[in-house]
């Protein structure tokens, strides 16, 4: 019978004095305010307030609306909260990049799954440029990489500088052109470090190409070659190189969550709340 949404404004104009401040905490229009009261009254067959050019008080009736409406929200609040926990359902396929492997990525989708059993979750391991794409051609729902030159509209979760990493007793020699140990192309990483040090005029040569963190690591413990990558998810066993100033500088790299067009809502929506919420235990504090 009494629209909540009237009810509101109602209750707005009684706490405030006034059909002008009630507008204004409602962000409404004042005439659309008194739109709402007036329906009210209309629905209640009462005159609710008593209007003069310089206040507006309840009548007797109004008082006894007013804790009708309070009864009546506070209801209408406590179905809207329960019906909002209605288990999320359905697909959602998500691209993480080879940098997560190794962090609490695991824990925090064995979290989100445990939390939404009722969610298909199909997880794509591989390369940052190429889960974007894949994204954009809708292969994809959501991604969390570092941000390609072209990914706009992604919501970065924190920045980290690149670094040249190796195995612990690794010195590249000076007089030799620096072995570089890389993801295939369209690798961010890879990208960066060439372009660095091309820049630089320092010479290089492919020591190693592989599409996975486990194979870039095995062929840095192996003492092959360096490594650019991120300071805060440097794997176990390599290190950043003792003199980075000796090799060119690689600048800073973007780690974001990029959502695609049909993910405002549902299962995809879940996951990157969970992802943003967890953002700070997939690396450490630089």
């Amino acid at each position: 019978m009494f629209d909540p949404v009237q009810l509101r404004s109602f209750l707005a104009v009684a706490q405030t004095g006034g059909f002008t401040r009630a507008a204004e905490r409602l962000g409404l229009r004042q005439s659309t305010v008194s739109q709402h009261v007036r329906r009210l009254e209309a629905a209640a067959e009462r005159q609710l307030f008593v209007r003069d050019t310089h206040s507006v008080r309840l009548t007797g009736e109004g008082e006894a609306m007013l804790g009708f409406a309070r009864s009546i929200l506070q209801a209408h609040e406590r179905a809207a909260g329960y019906f909002a926990q209605t288990p999320v359902r359905g697909r959602v396929r998500f691209g993480t990049s080879e940098d997560f492997v190794l962090t609490e990525l695991p824990q925090i989708l064995r979290a989100f799954r445990h939390e939404h059993p009722q969610v298909d979750l199909e997880l794509t391991v591989g390369l940052s440029g190429v889960l974007h794409q894949q994204l954009a051609d809708g292969g994809l729902d959501l991604v969390l990489g570092k941000r390609p030159a072209d990914a706009p509209g992604s919501r970065l979760l924190w920045r980290d500088q690149l670094v040249w990493i190796g195995a612990e007793d690794f010195r590249p020699d000076p007089a030799e052109p620096l072995p570089l140990i890389v993801y295939p192309p369209p690798s961010v990483t890879r990208a960066r470090a060439l372009d660095a040090l091309d820049r630089a005029g320092r010479p290089w040569r492919i020591a190693c190409t592989s599409g996975s963190l486990s194979g870039v690591r095995a062929a840095a413990l192996a003492g092959l070659g360096v490594v650019a990558h991120a300071r805060s998810l440097v794997p176990p066993g390599l290190r950043p190189l003792a003199h980075q100033e000796e090799l060119p500088d690689l600048g800073a790299a973007e780690f974001v969550l990029s959502t695609g067009r049909a993910t405002a809502r549902g299962p995809a929506r879940a996951l990157a709340d969970a992802v943003i919420a967890g953002s700070d235990r997939l690396h450490r504090a630089g």
